[in-house]
């Protein structure tokens, strides 16, 4: 990979650490969407990766959200529709990865960079705020983010935060489901990784299983997502996997899940 606007540090048992980078204000621009379609072809095609950990360079930043610098154009030749469909597309696939991906997030996450971080599995909080704040600008999240937030925090609640361009503190949105854990600013980076680390010795063919059936339990009806679990469920006896797992239930010790997967 060539990335501009990431580093990747690799650490023990396939987690790997990004840092976005992408200076004054890691703005969700064209260099950091290439890079993350860079990243998520090698995730996607690298078994050693396990474990995905996101996390800014910036201390007070994550993500500033879109280049509005680019956004008050009135160029009648400029798609925005398109525009979003693009973004749309990455975030898609940020969120159907086959490893577990966490935002450890230690500073802002507004409009795009709040878009970003619902895209991923978990959120661990420390400082900073967090919110889709797009109205305040005449805009709406074009990203995924009133589909995201609404499946999370539900519909009444997503009206709230989205229509008043809230911008939540830590414990706010820990207290309505919006990130997983809020935690001490100099504890973030170091609960995220050792949550990365727990996944990433876990099985990790059957949580991309997982999460594909859990994404379809959100975006079809019940009989299409039925089909999906029971495709996904015949899928993990080609891991590998279960027979370690069930090998390591009947020999009472821990399993060992740090081999290849094959259903990916």
């Amino acid at each position: 990979m060539n990335l501009e606007t990431m580093t990747i540090e690799k650490l023990d048992y396939g987690v790997h650490v990004v840092t976005i980078n992408n200076p004054p204000a890691n703005t969700l621009n064209a260099g950091i969407q290439q890079d993350l379609v860079q990243l998520i072809e090698e995730v996607e095609k690298n078994p050693a990766i396990r474990a995905i950990v996101f996390k800014s360079a910036n201390p007070k930043i994550f993500i500033a959200g879109a280049d509005l610098g680019t956004m008050g154009s009135s160029d009648e030749n400029v798609d925005f529709a398109e525009s979003s469909k693009h973004v749309q597309g990455i975030f898609n696939r940020l969120e159907a990865l086959r490893v577990p991906t966490i935002a450890a997030i230690n500073g802002h996450a507004l409009g795009g960079g709040c878009e970003f971080v619902l895209a991923c599995d978990f959120r661990i909080m420390g400082g900073g705020t967090i919110g889709l704040t797009e109205a305040s600008l005449g805009l709406l999240p074009g990203a995924g983010g009133t589909q995201r937030m609404t499946r999370l925090v539900g519909g009444a609640k997503a009206r709230e935060l989205m229509y008043l361009s809230k911008r939540l503190k830590t414990e706010e949105a820990a207290a309505i489901g919006l990130i997983t854990e809020a935690a001490a600013p100099e504890e973030v980076e170091e609960k995220a990784i050792a949550f990365a680390t727990s996944l990433a010795q876990s099985a990790i063919g059957a949580i991309g299983l997982i999460k594909k059936s859990i994404l379809a339990a959100e975006e079809l009806p019940l009989e299409q997502g039925l089909l999906v679990e029971r495709e996904a469920f015949a899928k993990t006896f080609t891991t590998g996997e279960v027979n370690e797992g069930i090998r390591a239930f009947f020999e009472k010790r821990p399993p060992n899940f740090l081999k290849p997967v094959t259903n990916q």
